[in-house]
């Protein structure tokens, strides 16, 4: 399976994994599984540090790639689709998430209600 990880998953998955529903922990941990993490996650990270309203490591990358996680870069095919989305979720970076997932066809590990919206395939975290 190719998993793309919502923000909250990813730092679930880092720092409290028990926060994680049994199958969405077991799919994040099978090496067999490709398991995805967007630079729009990172940004959406190192905004909400500076902001003051997370604390997470400055150097995220390394710590996803030593997890095993693959990093996702946002293209520019990648902003389009993000921008033409109906306007059931207003957050930039969940629609990003769910274009990526869907241009790349990846399954969506999120536990938040409006993405399925979008009729893209989610695991429930």
């Amino acid at each position: 399976m190719r998993l793309l990880l919502d923000t909250h998953v990813l730092l679930w998955a880092l720092s409290d994994p028990e926060r994680l529903g049994a199958d969405a922990r077991a799919a994040v941990v099978d090496r067999r599984n490709e398991v995805f993490v967007s630079a729009a996650s990172g940004w959406e990270i190192a905004v909400k540090r500076a902001l003051g309203k997370l604390q997470a490591p400055p150097t995220l990358e390394s710590v996803l790639l030593s997890e095993g996680f693959e990093p996702l870069a946002v293209t520019f095919r990648h902003a389009e689709e993000a921008g033409e989305l109906p306007l059931h979720h207003r957050d930039p970076f969940d629609r990003m998430l769910v274009a990526q997932a869907r241009i790349e066809g990846l399954v969506l590990v999120t536990r938040d209600a409006h993405i399925p919206l979008y009729q893209v395939p989610t695991l429930e975290a």
